[in-house]
């Protein structure tokens, strides 16, 4: 028997990074949130600094369960009623997936199938997907990315996000009811103001904001800038980069949007301004006092001038805009990076 009532919410890889501060901000707004993830790359501990954080009395419940396992997660649909899904959980390095592709086909599809058929099975009909800009083709002019832009991906993690969608996007097509939201968001970096909750790389990072910051603190020697002959202010290349809290908020306001029955909707989720990687040396410099060593290198393969994020629908539509500032995203990342050098280990 359910041992709740359908105001609970499933989240899908809810202690990674993108997936803790949004259950974060869940519970923050009075949500009650059930976590399914395999741990592969993350720990419970976000979820008992969430409970501190927020006040709550009672544990976050987490259900160690890989979404390949199809009868431990059914088992969970059979514990509680959901009201709806937000499914992060997925293999995410764009490196190792050209390296490992099939892995990252049979976990990211494999797994997203299977939440496909817990959710029919036991009735639920809303689902938020955290889907990615590497869906879009690349624009040589640099314009930003609109939802209705071409899509091509240029690797497997960004084909699985995008047959992740599909795979959604033909369910809700298929049967009457279902309501699905897919956010495809940019650069999300910074970390909780608290300092008690951020990005912990289990390997050296791939992203340049947690690369910078571990250079920052001396666990790194230096910062590698690939290509400084980019059609940009500076010649580096510029991407959008997002507050991880205002992602957080995004999400909770596509799944206040569900109940809206629209059926499959898209938007994307970023500020709609760049920075080059040379501007955000400069901002990381300016939070934690002192330069950022760095060597400028080749160009890597695939890499290209400008990706941005046209924000309009997300704006018009969900009612969502991003409200920190480059300033705060950098401080609040020296301030977890600082506080918690080795992570969560500590």
């Amino acid at each position: 028997m359910p041992v709740s009532d359908s105001s609970h919410v499933l989240v899908t890889g809810g202690t990674g990074f993108i997936g803790s501060h949004t259950v974060l901000e869940l519970a923050r707004q009075g949500y009650n949130v059930v976590v399914v993830d395999n741990l592969s790359n993350s720990c419970e501990e976000p979820l008992r600094r969430i409970e501190k954080l927020t006040g709550l009395k009672d544990r976050i419940p987490l259900f160690k369960v890989d979404l390949a396992d199809k009868d431990g997660l059914r088992e969970v649909f059979r514990q509680y009623s959901f009201s709806s899904v937000i499914h992060f959980a997925a293999l995410k390095a764009v490196g190792e997936s050209v390296h490992k592709p099939l892995m990252y086909y049979r976990n990211n599809i494999a797994g997203t199938l299977n939440l496909m058929d817990a959710m029919i099975e036991f009735g639920v009909k809303n689902i938020v997907f955290s889907s990615s800009a590497t869906v879009y083709k690349a624009d040589p002019e640099g314009r930003p990315f609109r939802e209705d832009s071409e899509l091509g991906c240029t690797s497997p993690y960004g084909r699985t996000k995008l047959f992740m969608e599909s795979i959604i996007q033909d369910v809700v097509n298929a049967e009457q009811g279902w309501n699905a939201i897919m956010l495809r968001y940019f650069n999300p970096t910074g970390a909780h103001e608290s300092g008690t909750m951020g990005e912990d790389p289990m390997q050296i990072p791939n992203n340049l904001m947690p690369y910078m910051s571990q250079v920052a603190i001396g666990k790194l020697e230096k910062l590698h800038v690939f290509g400084t002959d980019y059609n940009t202010r500076d010649g580096t290349g510029l991407r959008d980069y997002i507050h991880i809290m205002d992602l957080a908020e995004a999400h909770v306001a596509a799944l206040r949007r569900l109940p809206a029955n629209q059926g499959y909707e898209v938007f994307n989720i970023g500020s709609g301004s760049g920075q080059t990687v040379l501007e955000m040396i400069d901002a990381m410099s300016a939070a934690c006092g002192k330069k950022i060593p760095y060597s400028e290198d080749p160009r890597r393969s695939g890499d290209i001038d400008t990706i941005l994020c046209d924000p309009t629908k997300a704006a018009e539509v969900l009612g969502f805009k991003v409200s920190r500032s480059l300033e705060q995203m950098c401080a609040d990342l020296w301030r977890w990076q600082t506080t918690n050098p080795n992570g969560y280990e500590q």
